[in-house]
């Protein structure tokens, strides 16, 4: 399968003039290097990247986070609310549902802590 790394260029091109962004903002919306930003903004190189940077930049940007993927790949970009097709493989989908679980397990100590409280005040009134 070809790639199309001028149609991403293309693409993030676009969307950032239609958000008024500079390429830093960008960089920093995104968390990909400024450098690896114009890399691919420019297409001045031309080299497999990393799934998460299309990811970042496509997220950054209001977009599916698979939406620059199937740019570059010449199919149709899914829609933003479109489910992630393999959820698995996407790292963001992964540390959301770590951030859930700590956010879980972190309101079960706190519920935990309260009980322990009014435990030992319940046990310091008896004595």
């Amino acid at each position: 399968m070809s790639e199309d790394w001028a149609a991403v260029a293309k693409a993030i091109n676009q969307r950032v003039n239609e958000l008024g962004w500079r390429q830093r903002e960008l960089a920093e919306r995104s968390h990909v290097s400024q450098a690896i930003v114009r890399e691919v903004q420019h297409h001045t190189v031309e080299r497999r990247r990393s799934p998460r940077t299309l990811e970042s930049l496509s997220t950054a940007l209001g977009w599916h986070p698979q939406h620059l993927d199937a740019v570059l790949h010449n199919r149709r970009p899914p829609e933003a609310d479109e489910p992630v097709t393999d959820p698995a493989d996407s790292l963001w989908s992964r540390l959301d549902s770590v951030e859930q679980r700590l956010s879980e397990i972190t309101e079960r100590l706190d519920d935990l802590k309260s009980d322990l409280a009014t435990v030992i005040e319940h046990v310091r009134e008896r004595r």
